[in-house]
């Protein structure tokens, strides 16, 4: 019984009816508790008050049968450690620690400002879908795979708006004082100008602070577009990767075959081997090791894959 919960609220199997309508009902849900919060917040619609708490409360009620179920089942979704081990492991992780800060807030909303502010935290409940939608996961792995060089280019743009806001202030502050006040007013106008939004409270009046300035809009025009560059390298990258898995060894594959493992495929998660290339695998040989496939199987290279090409006609 255990086993059969975790598969539909865990697992999201597109071949098991009744885990693709949890999942289409848990993604309304989401969205529903998110509409009903935003829509909370207009006064004009009082009125309607009364139904927007009772569909919140309702919401809040399936997040945490959910969650419990989810905490009853962890041992199933990290198998490698004890019961208790694996609950404590998906209370601490991610998804965990999004269901736990949707449902808190629920019970402290005329309490302290941090837990009323904590109501945010259901939007998070959206990063869920990324593993349900594949479109959605792109963006997550394109983002992790280049977050040294994003990383980088952040910490550029750090170092210009330090080195900007304290040349501004040093210009600009006998000029007016009560505008660049200090460093923080300075980084307050290099933010605005090295990204580019320009808000227009707070500008050079000196010579030598325009002449700053053009030079500082300049710089920021190349500064947002270095990691806007990554990002999108990330995504091209991506596409051909994904390209060139949809159609390794498919000229091979007439039912039963047998694919060996190479860089593209090695690390990967086996659900997302068998989505992107619509494949089957039921079996996978590790050195002298025959391996029963899980969805969070992790490839290693060499691995020899025992497939079933799932676009072949049955007949």
């Amino acid at each position: 019984m255990k086993e059969k919960v975790f598969n539909i609220i865990q697992i999201g199997d597109k071949s098991n009816r009744i885990s693709r309508a949890f999942d289409v009902f848990i993604t309304i849900t989401i969205f529903a508790n998110i509409a009903v919060t935003v829509l909370l917040t207009f006064q004009e619609l009082a009125a309607f008050f009364f139904v927007f708490h009772i569909i919140e409360w309702i919401t809040l009620l399936i997040f945490c049968v959910e969650y419990a179920l989810r905490i009853w089942t962890a041992d199933y979704l990290y198998p490698d450690k004890s019961e208790l081990r694996s609950r404590l492991h998906f209370l601490i992780s991610f998804d965990g620690i999004v269901d736990l800060l949707t449902i808190i807030p629920a019970f402290f909303l005329s309490g302290m400002v941090i837990f009323r502010m904590l109501r945010v935290a259901r939007i998070f409940h959206l990063f869920r879908l990324n593993a349900r939608y594949d479109s959605f996961n792109v963006i997550t792995t394109v983002l992790y795979e280049k977050r040294n060089q994003i990383i980088s280019s952040v910490f550029i743009v750090l170092i210009l708006m330090l080195a900007s806001s304290l040349c501004m202030y040093s210009v600009e502050h006998a000029a007016q004082p009560e505008v660049f006040r200090n460093a923080f007013s300075g980084m307050w106008w290099s933010m605005s100008t090295l990204l580019t939004v320009g808000y227009g409270d707070i500008y050079p009046i000196t010579t030598l602070g325009r002449v700053m300035a053009i030079v500082i809009a300049y710089l920021g025009v190349g500064v947002v577009a270095i990691p806007t560059g990554i990002i999108s390298a990330g995504f091209v990258e991506q596409y051909h990767r994904k390209s060139s898995i949809s159609d390794w060894g498919r000229e091979d594959i007439k039912e039963i075959a047998e694919v060996m493992v190479d860089s593209r495929l090695a690390g990967k998660c086996l659900e997302d081997v068998e989505e992107e290339g619509n494949t089957k695998v039921y079996l996978i040989l590790r050195d002298s090791l025959s391996i029963l496939p899980q969805k969070d199987t992790e490839l290693q290279l060499g691995d020899v894959l025992i497939l079933r090409d799932e676009t072949i006609d049955e007949n």
